[in-house]
C-alpha cells in the first residue's frame, strides 16, 4: 500500500467537530473522510485511540489494547434505546477539548447506558457483546483494572491494598467478583468503541481511505499492562521501576526529554516468546491498515534513565532485541505494513534494522533548513520508501514554525522553494507533495494555513496539550478542490492507489 504515491492528513479523531466537546466515531468523522475522499487523499493518519491517562496524551493510556471512551459516539446509544435523546452541555467549548469537564459528563452517560443494556436480557445485540467479551484477550484484566481505580478514586495502582496491588490469584478471583457490575460496564464500554471503529473503518474503506495508525513503544507505569504483567517489566520487589523510559537531549529540548514509562524486561519478553508484542501488533492491525511505530530506534537501543532523575540528561543506552523481536512478529503475523518513527538519535544500527523489514522512515520537511545541502530531510535528500511529513504533532504548525524564524532563516527557506515569501506555507506544502516519497502527509491545520494557537503538543510540557478542534467553517468551499489539484498533480490521488 505504502509502495504506491499516495498522501493523507494528520487528524486525530479528538480534533474534530461536533457537540459534547469532543471529536467522536459518529457523523461528523464520516464527513472527514468524505472531505479527505473529495481531496484525493489516501489516508487518514490518527494518534493512539487509547485511554489517555496523566495529562490526556494519547502517548501514556490506561492500556496498550483499550479504546478510548471519550471517543464514542452517544448519538448511536440514543438510536439503540441505551439513552434518552441527549442535551448537550453549552458549557463545554466547540474550538477546544476540557477533557475534565467531557469525562465528567460522557463517562456518567456511558454508566448509565451499560447498566441500562446489561439489566436488559432482551437487548439487542447481546450475543455479540457477549462473543466481544469471550474473543478478546486482554478485555477482563482491564475492566477489573477500570473497576479498582473507580474503586480507590483513579489512585494509580501501586497505591492500592497491597494484595491488589501486587496482585495475587486469590484477590484475582475476588475481586472479579466483588467488581462484577463495573467489570460488566467497562467492557461494555469497549465493546461500543470496538463496534463504532470497525463501522467508521468500514466507511473509510468504501471511499478508499486507509486509516494509519499509531503504536507508542512504551507504556504508561499506572495501565493495566504493567499492572497485570508486571514481570514483563524492568521493576522492583514493591513494583516501582528502577529505571525509566525518555531520550537524550535533542532538537526538542536541550535537557532531553524524561518520560517516565517503565522499561521491559527483554529477557523475560524473550522466554515468553514475546507473546505480548505479537498480541499488541495483532490488535493494532485490527484497527488500521497501517501502523506508525513511534520511536523506532527504541527497538535497537533505548535510553533508560535512573528513577528519580529529574531530566533525562543523565541516562544510558541499553540494547534491545531488534531482529530477535520483529523477527518473532513477522513470523506471526507475516510482512508489517509499518511506518518507522526514525527521528532523534539514529545510529548504522537503527538504519539496518529499519532497512532488514523494509520499513519506510519519516522525513520531516520543517527539520530541514537548519544545516546545509547535505540534511536528509531537504527533499532532494528524500528516498523513495520513506513518509514525508510538513510536521507532526509534536511539531509547531508550519505557518506557526516559519514565523517563529529569524529574517536569515526565512531567507534560507524562501532561497531553498524558489519562492518570493507571499505564501510560504502553500510553497512547502507544495514540496512535500513534490517529493520523491512513496508517502506524503500534512497535518490539517497547515491545510488550513493556521497558525501557532492550533499546535497540537509541546513535547517536554505535561500539560496544556491535545485540546485543539476544527471546525466546519474553517473549511473553505473551494479547499477540497485546490487540495485535488495539487494532489493529482503530483501522482498522489487515490486514483493512482
Amino acid at each position: 500500500m505504502l509502495e504506491k504515491r499516495g498522501c493523507g492528513v494528520l487528524l486525530h479523531p479528538t480534533s474534530l467537530p461536533g457537540p459534547g466537546g469532543i471529536g467522536t466515531l459518529g457523523k461528523d468523522a464520516r464527513r472527514f473522510i468524505d472531505l479527505l475522499a473529495d481531496m484525493g487523499m489516501s489516508y487518514w493518519q490518527v494518534l493512539p485511540l487509547t485511554p489517555p491517562a496523566c495529562g490526556n496524551s494519547p502517548y501514556s493510556a490506561f492500556s496498550a489494547f483499550a479504546g478510548n471512551p471519550l471517543l464514542i459516539d452517544l448519538d448511536q446509544f440514543t438510536l439503540e434505546g441505551d439513552l434518552p435523546v441527549i442535551s448537550y452541555e453549552d458549557c463545554i467549548c466547540e474550538t477546544s477539548v476540557d477533557f475534565e469537564a467531557v469525562a465528567g459528563i460522557k463517562m456518567k452517560l456511558l454508566h448509565t447506558a451499560g447498566s441500562k443494556f446489561l439489566s436488559n436480557d432482551n437487548a439487542p445485540c447481546k450475543q455479540e457483546f457477549w462473543d466481544f467479551c469471550n474473543t478478546t484477550p486482554w478485555l477482563h484484566n482491564y475492566a477489573l483494572f477500570m473497576a479498582l481505580k473507580h474503586r480507590y478514586k483513579g489512585q494509580s495502582w501501586e497505591k492500592w491494598p497491597p494484595g491488589l496491588a501486587l496482585l495475587t490469584p486469590e484477590k484475582y478471583e475476588k475481586a472479579s467478583v466483588e467488581l462484577g457490575p463495573e467489570i460488566g460496564i467497562q467492557k461494555y464500554i469497549q465493546w461500543q468503541f470496538f463496534r463504532q471503529w470497525r463501522e467508521l473503518r468500514a466507511y473509510a474503506t468504501g471511499k478508499g481511505i486507509a486509516f494509519i495508525g499509531d503504536i507508542p513503544i512504551f507504556v504508561g507505569y499506572d495501565s493495566a499492562d504493567v499492572w497485570s504483567h508486571r514481570e514483563l517489566f524492568l521493576l522492583d520487589s514493591k513494583g516501582k521501576p528502577s529505571v525509566v523510559a525518555g531520550v537524550p537531549p535533542d532538537y526538542f529540548s536541550v535537557t532531553g526529554q524524561l518520560w517516565g514509562n517503565p522499561l521491559y524486561d527483554w529477557e523475560m519478553m524473550e522466554r515468553k516468546k514475546y507473546t505480548w508484542w505479537i498480541d499488541r501488533f495483532r490488535s493494532m492491525f485490527e484497527l488500521f491498515d497501517i501502523i506508525r511505530v513511534d520511536h523506532f530506534r527504541g527497538f535497537e537501543a533505548a535510553w533508560h534513565v535512573p528513577a528519580g532523575e529529574e531530566t533525562a540528561i543523565n541516562g544510558t543506552w541499553v540494547k534491545a532485541p531488534g531482529t530477535i523481536l520483529f523477527d518473532a512478529i513477522c513470523s506471526a503475523l507475516g510482512k508489517l505494513p509499518v511506518i518507522a518513527e526514525d527521528l532523534g538519535i539514529i545510529t548504522p544500527d537503527v538504519v539496518a534494522l529499519r532497512e532488514r523489514y523494509d520499513f519506510p522512515g519519516m522525513k520531516i520537511l520543517q527539520f530541514a533548513f537548519d544545516s546545509g545541502p547535505s540534511n536528509s530531510y531537504l527533499p532532494h535528500n528524500h528516498q523513495k520508501n520513506s513518509v514525508v511529513y510538513s510536521g507532526t504533532h509534536d511539531n509547531d504548525t508550519t505557518a506557526g514554525w516559519y514565523h517563529s524564524l529569524s529574517d536569515a532563516q526565512r531567507s534560507r527557506v524562501s532561497h531553498y522553494l524558489g519562492s518570493r515569501g507571499d505564501d510560504t506555507v502553500g510553497s512547502l506544502l507544495r514540496t512535500v507533495l513534490m517529493s520523491v516519497a512513496d508517502t506524503a502527509i500534512i497535518p490539517l491545520q497547515d491545510l488550513l494555513r493556521s497558525g501557532s494557537e492550533t499546535r497540537m503538543n509541546v513535547p517536554g510540557t505535561a500539560f496544556g496539550n491535545w485540546g485543539w478542534r476544527f471546525t466546519w467553517d474553517m473549511i473553505s468551499c473551494d479547499l477540497a478542490g485546490h487540495v485535488r489539484d495539487q494532489v493529482e498533480c503530483y501522482g498522489r490521488s487515490n486514483q493512482y492507489c
